[in-house]
């Protein structure tokens, strides 16, 4: 028999009255007698089910709204110390036929009594009736592509131009029009939050370098140093400078390094000796917190930092510009690893490095490498490197900045659950953007998201709502070091911890105009690929966009937290120029002043946003309303076996463990994961503790001290062409540069930790299972 759901209003009235509990069983059982004497041979009592669920209870179960459980072990199993009562229910013959009748009869007359009187109940008050508010809808997965059908592309471009349409750029004065916004459409305990965070702004004047052999004075983008240059572009020239950086003048050679990588660092000749130089660095290929960190191991004094004309985008002309980068890896400064709330201690770290770092365009870097040749037009890129025979170069390098506390608001809305509403399903996007650089590029996202909660509280006001509940959060100073979203999730993180489930990410989902790039965990890498399956995008004509895989690597933006913190699934789709993956990876550290026309777009180009809203929408309802999480955790072993293939040094016991957390998750996938994810066979209580299980599998992959730039979370790589964990592979590299064999034991002790730490979960979670399925029989 199947028991039907018990709704909230319902329940409320029963829980509390224990006499009544028991009198509703005895009731109950006494109406099943009765109709056994009635000679009902083929009675079944999920006929009835609809009238007796308001006074039938369980004294021994959760009744808070739950999806329906077809099987007759679900969450409402009245005798659960007699599981066969249902299944094998028997039945005594008829006492008397005669009595039977004489029932019957009774049962009869009294049914027609109740027609007549609601006939003319109904005739006569049909006139006065009012009509009945619209009945709540159900959450089911059916009603996802209704919701996300009314997501078009003409609503999105309103939206973008109304969000770039108000000359306010302050984070404060933008987060208070989303939340008068937000409020608006009907969104749950809608908040701004604020907190006082150290920002390191521009000095009063631009940084410069200077030549010392001939004394001439250039601005960060190239141009000499004059008054008239000044007043023309002072905002770009204030704004190119590295946050957080060391401040004063250093006199000293420049160094080419390249890219940084070991790899270059070990090329600079031994009788080179770099103390105190500064080093002409590239951006790119690996994080820009790990070259510097390299830089000051070896006892650089500064650093010089440009883009190779090789790297840049085609489609714009940035080689005059330089650039803004933040050294910051996350949240305020002066409160590292807790929240920048009233009160809290300031500790005064405004210089994070003790390097003087400076961004400098493609044009000064010519003049420093004495290649002052620009590339003709149709002429293969050759990338910029000091010749073998060049003079060396000293250089006056000036830096100054302004460290200030200053107040920041991030903007918070939910839609709280209706089965599981202490389970968070997390979309972010932010709404912070420097005075002049990519001013429009946060409304992209910020579009996007506004566009999936006009969708969804249409259906709320219908009466939908889904499972777990829905946290919007709009994050501000995310330029500085993703400081919003890191200080909301400290300032929430014990009960983040226990109820963060995953994390959507809407940042800057609109790079360029023709690859759709997706990355997930790879617990959520099958979800992501069939929604791309089921939306059926082309990219506009792009056959490669589809081709591709979804990929584990590091975001962008400002899901950090959530990923190396709380250890939770993570999930982002953005579109990208085709030259994207030709190039080195970590350009997206650099900040560019681009004064951005999309307002003047056709909107055929929003068409972009609309594909990303869907994509996004269909992953986040996925997430929120299937009862099952949609986790893969055989996937995870895969990845991890994997990521060892030609990793370095002595790999057997990673292999064996590996191979060990394969065999688990496959056991763990059939026996546990395919049953919950069968109507027929799910039990409610066994779904919970499956979710849970699910939920907290990534956080086994967290190893501390990684280095700067990297991820805590090992599944993740640096990019899509490297395929080993990276901390193997850094931990080998450092070897060398260390001349040292002990690098990479503490890196392979860790790696195998968290091996093991998942296998033993796992273990765990197979024998709860048995346990539970034992105590159930």
């Amino acid at each position: 028999m199947a028991y039907h759901k018990v709704s909230a209003d319902q329940k409320a009235q029963y829980l509390d009255n224990e006499d009544l509990q028991a009198t509703t069983l005895e009731l109950e059982w006494d109406m099943e007698k009765e109709l056994e004497e009635l000679n009902y041979d083929h009675f079944q009592l999920d006929g009835t089910g609809r009238q007796q669920v308001g006074t039938m209870q369980n004294t021994d179960v959760d009744l808070e709204p739950i999806q329906p459980s077809a099987s007759p072990k679900g969450r409402f199993q009245r005798l659960q110390e007699d599981p066969d009562y249902v299944s094998h229910y028997t039945r005594p013959p008829p006492k008397s036929r005669r009595c039977s009748f004489c029932r019957m009869l009774k049962l009869f007359g009294s049914a027609m009594c109740f027609l007549l009187s609601g006939i003319l109940i109904g005739y006569y008050g049909h006139e006065k009736c009012l009509p009945s508010p619209a009945s709540p809808e159900p959450s089911h997965p059916h009603l996802d592509r209704g919701i996300l059908e009314e997501i078009k592309a003409k609503d999105l471009a309103q939206i973008f131009r109304d969000l770039i349409a108000s000359p306010t750029k302050e984070d404060q004065e933008i987060a208070t029009r989303l939340f008068v916004q937000w409020s608006s459409y009907g969104l749950e305990d809608v908040q701004l939050v604020n907190y006082s965070v150290l920002l390191d702004l521009p000095g009063s004047s631009p940084n410069t370098v200077t030549l010392e052999n001939t004394g001439e004075c250039f601005l960060p983008s190239g141009q000499l140093c004059n008054e008239e240059t000044q007043k023309l572009h002072s905002q770009d020239l204030l704004y190119s400078y590295a946050a957080y950086s060391a401040k004063g003048t250093l006199t000293a050679e420049v160094v080419d390094v390249q890219y940084g990588t070991v790899d270059d660092l070990l090329r600079i000749p031994d009788i080179t000796n770099v103390t105190h130089k500064i080093a002409l660095l590239k951006l790119g290929h690996h994080p820009l917190l790990y070259k510097l960190s390299l830089l000051e191991e070896m006892g650089f004094g500064g650093a010089l930092l440009y883009i190779d004309p090789c790297d840049l985008p085609k489609a714009q002309n940035l080689s005059s510009k330089a650039f803004m980068v933040s050294l910051n890896s996350g949240g305020d400064p002066s409160t590292p690893g807790y929240p920048s709330i009233d009160g809290s201690y300031k500790q005064n770290r405004s210089n994070l490095t003790s390097l003087l770092v400076q961004p400098i365009s493609v044009t000064l870097a010519r003049k420093l490498l004495s290649s002052p040749k620009e590339r003709v037009e149709n002429e293969a890129c050759r990338p910029l490197e000091l010749p073998a025979t060049a003079e060396r170069t000293v250089v006056i390098l000036n830096v100054q900045t302004q460290p200030t506390y200053k107040r920041m608001s991030n903007v918070i809305g939910y839609i709280k659950g209706a089965t599981f509403p202490d389970r968070y399903i997390i979309v972010g996007s932010h709404h912070s953007s420097l005075q002049g650089y990519s001013s429009q590029q946060w409304a992209h996202g910020t579009a996007v998201m506004t566009a999936l909660i006009q969708a969804l509280m249409r259906k709320v006001k219908k009466g939908w709502r889904p499972d777990r509940t829905i946290i919007f959060g709009s994050w501000g100073e995310t330029a500085f070091g993703k400081i919003g979203s890191y200080e909301w999730a400290e300032d929430l993180r014990k009960v983040l911890e226990r109820n963060a489930v995953a994390y959507v990410s809407l940042h800057d989902p609109i790079r360029g105009n023709t690859v759709l790039h997706s990355i997930a965990s790879p617990s959520l890498q099958q979800l992501a690929t069939e929604a791309r399956k089921r939306q059926n995008f082309s990219c506009l004509g792009q056959e490669r966009c589809m081709g591709s895989n979804v990929s584990s690597v590091q975001m962008q933006g400002d899901s950090d937290y959530f990923i190396n913190q709380l250890g939770i699934p993570a999930v982002q789709f953005s579109y990208e120029d085709s030259t994207a993956s030709e190039t080195a990876s970590f350009l997206s550290e650099a900040l560019f002043p681009i004064y951005s026309t999309v307002s003047k777009e056709p909107e055929a180009f929003f068409h972009l946003h609309e594909h990303i809203a869907k994509l996004t929408g269909e992953v986040m309802l996925q997430m929120a309303s299937n009862p099952v999480l949609p986790f893969n955790a055989l996937d995870i072993a895969l990845e991890v076996q994997k990521s060892l293939e030609g990793n370095h040094g002595d790999m057997g016991q990673l292999l064996t463990m590996a191979y060990a957390l394969r065999e688990s998750a496959q056991l763990f996938q059939s026996d546990e994961m395919r049953p919950a994810n069968d109507p027929k066979e799910r039990a409610p209580t066994r779904v919970r503790m499956l979710n849970d299980v699910l939920q907290s599998l990534e956080k086994n992959f967290l190893i501390q001290q990684v280095p700067p730039g990297f991820y805590r979370n090992i599944l993740y790589k640096l990019d899509e062409k490297t395929h080993q964990f990276s901390v193997l592979l850094e931990a080998v590299q450092c070897g060398k540069l260390r001349r040292s064999n002990e690098t990479l034991r503490p890196a392979l002790s860790k790696v195998l930790d968290s091996f093991n730490s998942a296998q033993v979960y796992f273990k765990a979670g197979l024998d709860l299972f048995e346990a539970v399925s034992v105590g159930g029989q």
